[in-house]
């Protein structure tokens, strides 16, 4: 038996009572089931368990059924194996408070982590890579391939016995050492973390603004001064962190599933209203915004389409955590569960992102801007065609969904401030603390929104940093923690993905730098710049500047 670290090895044989022996009094030791009790993570309840619970051979009228209770006690344990060592900083933590989760939840945050705002620059990638072929291959081969490594994430989640790794970077540095495995992941999840964050404020803040002075009240009838761009974002920081204040990943799971529901219903919206109302004027497929006129400049056009596909495809950072909560034992593991919910999710993935690109790219073509996507290209093509409740509810889905999405991908970030607090103190971090923490963290989103406005340009090269946490690493921690035979089938399969992970991502910045570089990219530092001020000009609306 595996208690905190221990192994306990339990035996039982039958013997001749011995009568000269007086009997001790039995050991009271809790039922089987709740040695997964997360309750008991939370007290050290379990170093007070003795190292065997035969401390001698019972004389009493009750000597039969304890033998009976007992031998079916050791039958459970044999057939167990082990317990999961149990760590009371995990506790602690907003991620690892509470492991009550099951498949549902786990469906509802994989949704909300792997669909969202993103996915609506996905037709600029069909230009960027030369049309629908190619398009169509990179999306297909993109969306097998992170699947794959999101599986192997999943079973290695508990790949050593009484040991699960809840998060990320735990398991890097497992597999890696723990330099190595820090230098790796440390801030590329972060960044995946707080950059998604930081464009979620400017997309909301923004669609925010369009919702209530360009749609709701129209451009003459809103007889109050209206706010700038930047208090457009204060309010959407303020909306995101009082909603952050729920205790830990299992608590928002509500949340998430709002935020899944919110996302595919605005996906399915923009994309069947930009096919049913035909394309636009001047309409041509396969040519990138920029002239190229050599093959380095096509080879980077087509990379940086890659990368806005990686970027697209985002959440590995969050599959160990959502796992996390889940409750595990060696008969009942967490992973069936997780699987469960993941396939379940991928599956309305797939339903919504191949149908928005598609579809997207149909109805407009090279014509789709490169700022917003498809929600600024239903704007901008179709909103004088549209009914007025359909544009309103888009915004109002979108909003939604941004300040949804903001508290999954926020939590990393708090459980990692908490969890230098808990290590220093031992001891849980008090509420005003903890309040103080996603306050912090929501202020310095908000910063960087206005301080680097222009961020959300950066999508193929944000998609080419964080590539190697979704398509690279997995293959090579199962490698490492793993050890498959040499040159056998998953050998060879995760040390070619994982290699090639490394070159894509790579060539991925290389392309997404020279493309910023030959386009050029508007960085006004602490000046935001409407995202949809093409839309609306100045003459027609002079609330938006």
């Amino acid at each position: 038996m595996h208690i905190m670290g221990e192994v306990v090895k339990v035996n039982s044989s039958p013997s001749t009572p011995q009568p000269e022996i007086k009997p001790s009094p039995p050991v009271i030791s809790p039922p089987p089931f709740q040695h997964h009790s997360p309750s008991l993570a939370r007290s050290p309840l379990l170093d007070t368990i003795p190292k065997s619970p035969f401390v001698g051979r019972i004389m009493t009228p009750l000597a039969s059924p304890m033998k009976k209770a007992f031998s079916t006690m050791q039958g459970y344990l044999e057939e167990v194996g082990h317990l999961t060592r149990l760590n009371p900083q995990e506790a602690w933590l907003p991620i690892t408070e509470s492991r009550n989760g099951n498949a549902y939840y786990a469906a509802f945050h994989t949704l909300s982590s792997g669909i969202g705002v993103q996915a609506l620059v996905l037709p600029l990638a069909f230009v960027y890579l030369g049309g629908w072929t190619w398009g169509i291959i990179s999306l297909s081969l993109a969306f097998v391939w992170q699947l794959y490594t999101l599986w192997l994430l999943v079973l290695l989640h508990e790949s050593l016995p009484g040991t699960r790794y809840s998060r990320y970077l735990q398991l890097s540095m497992a597999a890696f050492g723990e330099k190595k495995g820090k230098l790796l992941v440390l801030f590329p999840t972060m960044y995946l973390s707080g950059g998604t964050c930081v464009t979620l404020i400017m997309i909301g803040g923004e669609t925010m603004k369009i919702l209530f002075y360009q749609i709701a009240c129209g451009p003459q009838s809103c007889n109050v001064n209206p706010l700038t761009t930047v208090e457009w974002y204060l309010v959407f920081t303020c909306s995101a962190v009082v909603l952050a204040q729920l205790p830990n990943l299992n608590s928002i799971a509500g949340v998430s599933l709002i935020g899944a529901i919110t996302a595919i219903a605005y996906c399915t919206i923009v994309w069947v209203v930009s096919v049913v109302k035909g394309r636009p004027m001047g309409i041509s497929y396969g040519s990138p915004p920029l002239e190229v006129n050599s093959d380095v400049a096509r080879l980077c056009t087509a990379l940086n389409g890659l990368g806005i596909i990686a970027f697209t495809f985002r959440g590995h950072n969050l599959v160990l955590e959502i796992q996390g909560t889940m409750p595990s034992s060696v008969k009942h593991p967490s992973r069936l569960q997780m699987w469960k919910g993941v396939k379940f999710s991928y599956l309305i993935i797939a339903m919504c992102l191949f149908p928005l690109a598609i579809g997207g790219y149909w109805a407009y073509g090279s014509l789709i801007p490169t700022n917003g996507g498809m929600q600024t290209a239903l704007y901008k093509y179709h909103r004088n065609d549209t009914s007025k409740v359909i544009l309103v509810l888009t915004s109002l889905l979108v909003v939604i969904n941004c300040l949804t999405s903001f508290q999954i991908y926020g939590m990393p970030v708090f459980d990692n401030l908490e969890s230098r607090y808990t290590a220093n103190m031992n001891k849980p971090c008090p509420q005003w603390l903890r309040t103080g923490f996603r306050v912090f963290f929501g202020s310095l989103a908000f910063f960087i929104s206005v301080a680097l406005p222009f961020l959300p340009s950066l999508a193929g090269l944000i998609g080419g940093i964080a590539l190697p946490v979704t398509a690279a690493y997995p293959c090579f921690m199962w490698m490492m923690i793993k050890k498959p035979a040499k040159y056998s089938g998953m050998w060879c399969l995760n040390l070619v993905l994982g290699c090639l992970g490394m070159v894509l991502s790579v060539m991925l910045v290389f392309g997404a730098a020279w493309s910023i570089v030959a386009l050029g990219i508007e960085a006004h530092f602490f000046k935001p710049q409407s995202l949809y001020r093409d839309i609306w000009p100045m003459s027609m609306s002079p609330r938006i500047h």
